[in-house]
């Protein structure tokens, strides 16, 4: 096989399984791509040797490699932060408040991005890059709600007296986000900050992450913060 024909092979093959929200099999890529099983086995082996994938511990399955997955997930987020700006922009004029955009990362919220165009001499602090537990505001919820969430495996740490710690209370509280479309965190994590968050879906309706605000208890209570839930979800529908 010549080299270039190899090349091309071997980056369809990288393709399908970048592609794939499953593990692959040797067989199963053989069968889609129409190649035979010696000349697939060369070119995993390639493609191992060089870390772009891996066998999925000490199964036949193949994956990304660690390397591959960290490459293609900052790629991702790079995009969802392209294209949430002018939406974090106007959740910012509707409220006045900072607004975010959150993804679900390891059973926690991951702040991509956040607009603050206040000029407030007291404001939220930066949160680019910071993470959150997940059953302690209203961005987390969301995920819950509308994401791939095992509430039984999360830690429900009590971090102030407001804090839901009991897995039926949450679960109670993501089916009502459900319903209304938007979620509520009412001084759950810190005293003095409340947030309220809605889901964001891309074009093909696959779900993205959490878009609201977060700000001072004594600028948004209960009638604002779900006046701003209702124009938030108005606005990423």
């Amino acid at each position: 096989m010549n080299q270039s024909k190899s090349l091309t092979r071997g980056l369809f093959i990288l393709k399908e399984i970048m592609l794939s929200e499953k593990p692959l099999t040797a067989s199963f890529l053989c069968q889609k791509l129409d190649i035979d099983k010696s000349t697939m086995s060369r070119l995993l082996t390639a493609l191992m040797k060089e870390e772009f994938i891996e066998y999925l511990d000490s199964s036949k399955e193949i994956i990304l490699s660690d390397f591959m997955r960290k490459i293609t997930q900052q790629d991702s987020r790079e995009k969802i932060v392209e294209k949430t700006n002018k939406i974090l922009d106007e959740v910012f004029y509707i409220t006045q408040e900072a607004s975010y955009i959150g993804i679900l990362d390891n059973n926690a919220v991951l702040y991509l991005n956040q607009v603050d165009k206040s000029n407030r001499v007291i404001k939220t602090r930066d949160a680019i890059g910071s993470h959150a537990p997940l059953h302690t505001n209203g961005f987390g919820k969301v995920l819950m709600a509308f994401g791939k969430v095992d509430m039984t495996s999360l830690d429900l740490k009590k971090y102030t007296s407001n804090t839901i710690t009991s897995v039926t209370k949450l679960q109670k509280e993501i089916d009502l986000v459900r319903q209304r479309g938007y979620a509520i965190g009412s001084e759950e994590h810190e005293f003095g900050l409340k947030s309220i968050a809605a889901p964001y879906f891309n074009n093909k309706n696959e779900f993205i992450g959490a878009i609201g605000i977060s700000g001072l208890s004594v600028r948004l209570d209960e009638g604002i913060l779900h006046q701003y839930g209702q124009k938030i979800f108005k606005l990423l529908n």
